[in-house]
């Protein structure tokens, strides 16, 4: 059965995150229920796309004021920090961003069936990331 996107909910959820109202298990709630498999944030380029299993995809805008280039060199243990740092709910989204940046990330693609989470830096570096355990 092919499931067509719905912008909407795409489109509002990266809006409350960026305004602090939406945390990311509840993006990634939101996504899910609306068929979204995996997306990808390309950091250069300030976008977001996300795609169905079937092959759809919906692209929106990140509204990252002043956004910085990913840093040179790749600091694995400075995207870590930043990933703590928005799971213990200490920084929003947008500073999450501007941490990942700074320490060399490029982008990233979360894959809400598989759990996890890829964050690249600009030379191909990776670091995976899985996501918390429910309690």
């Amino acid at each position: 059965m092919r499931h067509v996107l719905d912008v909407a909910v795409i489109l509002e959820s990266t809006r409350l995150a960026f305004e602090g109202r939406m945390a990311f298990p509840e993006v990634v709630a939101a996504l899910s229920k609306i068929g979204v498999e995996r997306y990808e944030a390309d950091l250069t380029s300030l976008t977001k796309t996300h795609y169905s299993a079937c092959g759809d995809a919906v692209s929106d805008s990140l509204p990252l004021a002043d956004a910085p280039e990913a840093a040179e060199p790749w600091s694995e243990e400075g995207v870590k920090a930043a990933i703590r740092a928005a799971q213990q709910g200490e920084i929003p989204y947008p500073e999450f961003l501007r941490r990942i940046l700074a320490a060399g990330c490029a982008g990233y693609w979360v894959f809400i069936t598989g759990r996890r989470a890829m964050y690249l830096g600009r030379r191909g570096e990776v670091h995976v990331e899985l996501f918390p355990q429910q309690r």
